[in-house]
């Protein structure tokens, strides 16, 4: 009977835990964020010839959100699933596209992405970070 009560109890103070689901990685603001700026940073190296992209630094940081999301309990596996995800991948363009046409970027002008990024390093902005003028 005793093993019965500890077993019950066990299962009672597990309850709260199974209760406490993680939210999807995207909504991790702090990972989510950080992947845009570097995503728009990217995007603007590859369009803009006078701009490189500081890919170690990039690097280093996706290391330590893999970390960060590790230790808030997310597995590799979800993790990769996440980064891999094609829905996040279309929702991630999406938004990076908003952003460069509110700032009067397109594609159809390479020049417009050199002004968007220099006015990012200028600012030393969370995508200025990852640009670095040539």
């Amino acid at each position: 009977m005793s093993g019965m009560k500890t077993l019950a109890l066990i299962s009672v103070l597990a309850l709260p835990t199974l209760a406490e689901a993680k939210p999807p990685l995207r909504e991790v603001k702090e990972i989510d964020d950080e992947l845009y700026y570097i995503a728009i940073a990217n995007e603007i190296s590859e369009y803009c010839p006078s701009i490189s992209g500081r890919r170690l630094k990039a690097i280093g940081v996706m290391w330590g959100l893999k970390s960060k999301a590790n230790n808030l309990g997310y597995s590799d596996t979800e993790i990769r699933a996440y980064v891999d995800s094609d829905t996040e991948k279309d929702r991630m363009r999406a938004k990076g596209e908003a952003y460069l046409a509110q700032n009067g970027v397109t594609y159809e002008n390479p020049n417009s992405f050199c002004t968007l990024g220099q006015k990012e390093i200028e600012r030393n902005s969370a995508i200025g970070v990852y640009l670095r003028a040539n």
